[in-house]
Order: C-alpha cells, then structure tokens, then sequence
C-alpha cells in the first residue's frame, strides 16, 4: 500500500495540524493523535447538510451557517440543498484549512468556495452566532470530534449550555441546528433540550456504503 506523504503543518489557537496525501485520498491530522478527517470518509458530514438544508430548502433568501470547513463535504451538500437566492457563511477557526481548501482539498469536493453564494469568516463560529441573533435559517457545527472536544479548548464552550444558547438565538423561530459527532454524547443531548431545542439524535454511517463505523448527529429545532 502506497504510504501517506506530508503535505503541510499548520499551527495555531495551540493546536497543529497535518496534511497528509496518499493518492487521490487526504487525510487532516491534529497534533499526535489519529485521523481528524479523512476524504474517503465524509457520508455522515453530507447528512448534516441534508438533515439542516433539505427542510428549509423552499426558503426564499435563506441564510445558512457553516461551523468548520473541514475538507468541504458539509459546504458542498449545503450547497446543493438550499436554493439560488441562498446564502452561505463559513466559520473556519484554522487559516490553514481554508489554504488547504483552496490549494489541494478543492477537488475532492468539487470546488464549493468557488460558489458565489460562499462567504468565509476565518474566525470562531461561536462569534459569528453571538454576532448574529436571529438570523441564520440553519446552523451546521462540525467544528471537533465531538462535544467532547480536544482540537481546541474553546470547543468546550461551543458545546456548553452558553453556546447552544447562542446557537438558539442566533437561529430564526423553526430554524434548525445540526451537529456533528464521532460518538453519542447524552449529556449533550440533555444540554440541547435544557437551551429550548426540541431534539432528534441520529446514527449515521462514516461511509455511503456499508460501514461498521458510523457517526452522531444531533438536530436541534428552535
């Protein structure tokens, strides 16, 4: 098997990250630990997308928020759910994701910051969602692996009680919240419902074909 080479390393907010390619497949790497995102594997950030988008998908001007570019899978399904009067903003804390988005991971789905309906914020999303109070028609967070979160520690605060009450509020009434997990989280669960959400968890598959792994995710209706 054709070994991974390293693209790139990035550091910043105290966290590095490697770009590693083997192929036509890439893989985002943080600090010493395992795959943090990997191409081949994207099944359940498409469904984030859809679970957020496809509801809200005959909504003239809809103004969505994308929580963590990743390698633009989520970016891609969103676009391809919401509508042309639509608009997108993307919250990437890590400058070298959005790079790396336009220098080497653009192909792996097809090109979405080049849709004009795109607007990057190379920022917290948790800033973004303070900033903007009832103004998002959905929200997508796919910023950790989890609510248990390790790439920063100001995900911590993202997944609390005062995050998810700035997800709310940054939401329109019947606006919808998804968020991404590589595993169940049931505090999580509770801390949705205690901010006002009525909340639905989903097992989906890390992969579009069979797969043993799969993923959480969470939606939230304000």
């Amino acid at each position: 098997m054709i070994p991974f080479k390293l693209i790139d390393t990035a550091t910043d907010h105290n966290t590095t990250l490697r770009l590693y390619q083997r192929g036509d497949e890439y893989s985002i790497r943080v600090d010493n630990a395992g795959d943090l995102m990997n191409s081949r594997q994207h099944y359940s950030e498409d469904m984030l997308a859809e679970f957020a988008c496809k509801p809200i998908a005959s909504r003239k001007n809809a103004h969505v928020l994308v929580g963590g570019l990743g390698m633009g899978f989520t970016l891609a399904a969103t676009l391809s759910h919401i509508g042309k009067s639509s608009s997108v903003t993307v919250a990437e804390l890590m400058p070298a994701v959005v790079r790396w988005n336009h220098e080497y991971l653009g192909i792996v789905a097809n090109h979405p910051l080049n849709d004009k309906r795109v607007h990057v914020i190379e920022g917290d999303v948790g800033e973004v969602m303070l900033a903007h109070k009832n103004n998002f028609d959905a929200i997508m967070l796919d910023v950790d692996n989890g609510p248990d979160a390790f790439t920063t520690d100001d995900n911590h605060s993202l997944y609390g009680l005062h995050g998810l009450k700035n997800a709310y509020n940054a939401l329109k009434p019947w606006g919808i919240l998804t968020v991404w997990s590589a595993f169940p989280d049931p505090a999580f669960t509770q801390r949705m419902k205690k901010v006002g959400f009525h909340v639905e968890e989903k097992r989906v598959r890390a992969h579009k074909s069979k797969s043993r792994s799969s993923h959480t995710i969470w939606i939230g209706i304000r």
